[in-house]
């Protein structure tokens, strides 16, 4: 278990709802990955990431997914391009992450609680 973080520290974390609107190989990243440009709706509009989910994913079933994403974290600079948001995903048994989505389909940009 990491460490305890008081309520405020948790809703100090901006996560959203976005959708995957395109989904490329990102060929100059250490590990295998893809980058997704994501619409996260009016207010925060699309942004940009790099994600290691190649063994559970094509780049074709990508777009059109939602997804779950950090929105609030500074840029980053991954290889040549730079990540504007975290896309949170589970670690499975082998390694592999699985994406977190919502159950059903929602407005773009929804925050969660």
């Amino acid at each position: 278990m990491k460490n305890i973080i008081s309520a405020p520290d948790f809703f100090a974390v901006d996560i959203r709802v976005g959708k995957i609107i395109s989904a490329t190989a990102f060929v100059t990243a250490k590990k295998p990955a893809y980058i997704l440009e994501i619409d996260f709706g009016d207010e925060i509009g699309i942004k940009r990431s790099s994600a290691q989910i190649t063994k559970k994913y094509t780049t074709d079933e990508l777009v059109g997914k939602q997804i779950v994403a950090v929105v609030n974290f500074p840029p980053k600079q991954i290889a040549n391009m730079i990540s504007e948001v975290l896309v949170l995903g589970v670690t499975s048994d082998d390694g592999s992450v699985i994406l977190l989505t919502p159950e059903r389909e929602v407005t773009l940009g929804s925050a969660i609680s």
